[in-house]
């Protein structure tokens, strides 16, 4: 069994993700569902051959030592795969997920036109949330390739680890991956201020130090562009200003009112017809309205501001359900299952 094989079944198969776990043939995930692949179960000593087959001596002591370790791959002629490494009952295994060599285009991912408006803005924060494996990466990478192609601009990337491969087109791209090319996303950011970007990308907002620098680069003249594990705008609001302290939380959500541009909150759900999975999103647009509900601190009133917005292009999750639902490309069924209120959603 050969990686390179596996990684090359995962292409063809059209997977998300490969996974290596002991006791278990490798296993792909197809359309949101795993499915266990023709290969024999995997031994200790397999998994471990594979996995140290692609790390090098470096890798390979940071894994053993932390236990934990990130890091992209590729070869020719292949995707591109993100990949956790990590131990498990002792065990060292893995999962991979895949990253298409070819970016796809806002129209194939179905991303809201609205992003093409996000991206437009001199300065400010733009965000991309969802649940982990919600193509939050994806919808990044597609976003920067449009301003790669529209604009002359100084682009930093922060990667934990780099993804998508960005080639210069009208923009110079700089693409920095944590623990290889700089300590850490803290670390990059407040460097990256003095390296004349014009726009700031940071991979992932996963802690507090990191929170509060990208809110300082929207609101110093940056356009940043970030993702964060929330499954829809007003709790991503919410979140942001939770992480700090109470007593900077006033200062926090003056701040974030000031700075945001809008959120993108997104979904992948599987088809109707058993083949591929569909994008569904929520969108919030940083009205007046929306600038005053966070500095006041009334979080629990954007929704209906949301759902009010329509002339402005923001939308909530469940009409974007609803719409998917009535046109057949997802089953009732989903659709109630990922509603946020059952009743409304009947009513629409």
């Amino acid at each position: 069994m050969k990686i390179n094989d596996l990684f090359k079944l995962t292409m063809d198969k059209k997977a998300s993700d490969l996974h290596f776990t002991m006791g278990r043939p490798p296993v792909l995930r197809i359309d949101g569902k795993l499915q266990l692949t023709d290969y024999p179960a995997l031994g200790e000593k397999e998994i471990k051959d594979l996995i140290h087959g692609i790390l090098t001596e470096e890798q390979k002591a940071y894994l053993e030592k932390n236990k934990e370790l990130d890091f992209s791959y590729s070869c020719p002629g292949m995707d591109r795969f993100r990949i956790n490494a990590h131990f498990q009952r002792g065990n060292v295994e893995a999962a991979f997920r895949r990253i298409p060599s070819i970016m796809p285009s806002f129209e194939e991912l179905g991303i809201p036109d609205i992003a093409y408006e996000f991206i437009r803005k001199p300065n400010g924060l733009v965000l991309v949330t969802g649940p982990t494996g919600m193509g939050k990466s994806t919808t990044l990478a597609a976003m920067l390739d449009v301003i790669n192609s529209e604009r002359e601009e100084l682009i930093i990337c922060i990667e934990d680890p780099i993804e998508f491969y960005h080639h210069n087109k009208k923009c110079i791209i700089k693409q920095r991956e944590v623990h290889v090319d700089t300590r850490s996303f803290p670390e990059a950011l407040r460097r990256c201020l003095r390296q004349d970007p014009d726009i700031i990308v940071v991979g992932e907002m996963r802690d507090l130090e990191t929170i509060a620098t990208t809110i300082t680069a929207a609101e110093t003249g940056h356009l940043v562009l970030a993702t964060l594990h929330t499954p829809d705008a007003p709790q991503t609001i919410q979140r942001i200003i939770d992480v700090f302290p109470p007593h900077q939380q006033p200062q926090v959500r003056a701040q974030l009112a000031d700075s945001l541009q809008g959120i993108i909150s997104q979904l992948l759900l599987p088809r109707a017809s058993g083949e591929g999975r569909v994008l569904a999103t929520e969108v919030l647009v940083a009205t007046s309205g929306i600038r005053n509900l966070i500095r006041e601190g009334d979080v629990a009133q954007i929704p209906s501001m949301i759902q009010m917005g329509a002339k402005y292009m923001m939308h909530d999750m469940d009409k974007c359900l609803k719409d998917l639902c009535t046109k057949g490309v997802i089953t009732k069924e989903l659709a109630l299952s990922k509603v946020r209120n059952i009743m409304q959603f009947e009513a629409l």
